[in-house]
Order: C-alpha cells, then sequence, then structure tokens
C-alpha cells in the first residue's frame, strides 16, 4: 500500500483554507492547489531575490495564489439565500443548502449566463444574477414543495 504525503506549506495551508470557506466545491481539486501553491510560492522567492520587503512579497504571492478565486459561486449563494430568505431558512441553513444547490441544473444555469470575472461582484451584471438566482431558488422550493421554516404561514 502506497500512501501519498501530502506536502505542507504555508500558501497551499492559506489556500486550502480559503477554497474551503468560498469554493468548497473546489478543496479536493489537488493537482490544482498544488500547482498553484507552487506558483505562489515562486512568485514568493523571485520577488525577496528581486529585494522587495517580505509583506511585498507576500502582496505578490497572494495575488498569484487567489486569481480567478475573487468571485464565489458559493458566497453568492448563500448570500441570497441569508438576504431573501432569512425568515424561511435561518442560519445555519443557507451554508448546508449551498452546496446542494451549486450542483443543481437551474442554478447552474443561471450562472452559466455570466462570464464570472474576478471583478464580476462589482459589475452592473451581478444585479441581474443575484435576481435571477433569487427567482430560480423561488421556483425550486415550490416546484419541489420543500418545508421552509415558516412554510405553513405561506399562502
Amino acid at each position: 500500500m502506497t500512501t501519498t504525503k501530502k506536502e505542507l506549506s504555508y500558501f497551499r495551508l492559506k489556500l486550502e483554507a480559503y477554497l474551503g470557506e468560498h469554493f468548497p466545491e473546489r478543496v479536493n481539486e489537488n493537482t490544482f492547489i498544488t500547482a498553484r501553491a507552487d506558483e505562489a510560492l515562486t512568485t514568493y522567492c523571485d520577488a525577496i531575490a528581486q529585494g522587495f520587503s517580505y509583506p511585498e512579497a507576500e502582496v505578490m504571492a497572494s495575488e498569484v495564489l487567489y486569481q480567478g478565486l475573487h468571485f464565489s459561486k458559493y458566497d453568492t449563494l448563500v448570500s441570497v439565500l441569508e438576504n431573501e430568505f432569512e425568515k424561511e431558512l435561518p442560519s445555519p441553513l443557507p451554508e448546508r443548502l449551498t452546496p446542494i444547490l451549486l450542483k443543481n441544473k437551474a442554478v447552474q444555469s443561471v450562472f452559466d449566463k455570466y462570464e464570472l470575472t474576478d471583478d464580476f461582484g462589482a459589475s452592473p451584471e451581478y444585479e441581474k444574477l443575484y435576481t435571477e438566482l433569487t427567482g430560480t431558488i423561488v421556483l425550486i422550493i415550490e416546484v419541489n414543495g420543500l418545508p421552509t421554516v415558516n412554510s405553513e404561514n405561506m399562502t
């Protein structure tokens, strides 16, 4: 039996923690995590070699580490559930339902309509995405007859 030993590196641990919070669907993408952590480490070492301070090198490495990971579908769905369904789905339900919703074809098709770049959350398109996700979640709840906390008070 061969066991692979996971290399513990500062950048790998930092990325794994970030993915766990914002991209839980990606926490097992070991090839991506290893490559990105290695790239960040290389950036850090190169920056130090070029005379940058440790904090400056850390900032540069973090830019590499989190590139393409600033906009999170997970965070967006949690935000929609917390803000628009606060009474029906109290905490911790949003965090528990979000991984399930991320796999839903209707939710995936809403996200697929948009080019989700790092700065998408600050774009005018974000409001449209948010509204579409809200409507899609309402339909998922209604069509599937899903129970909510205050469902007996709903018409």
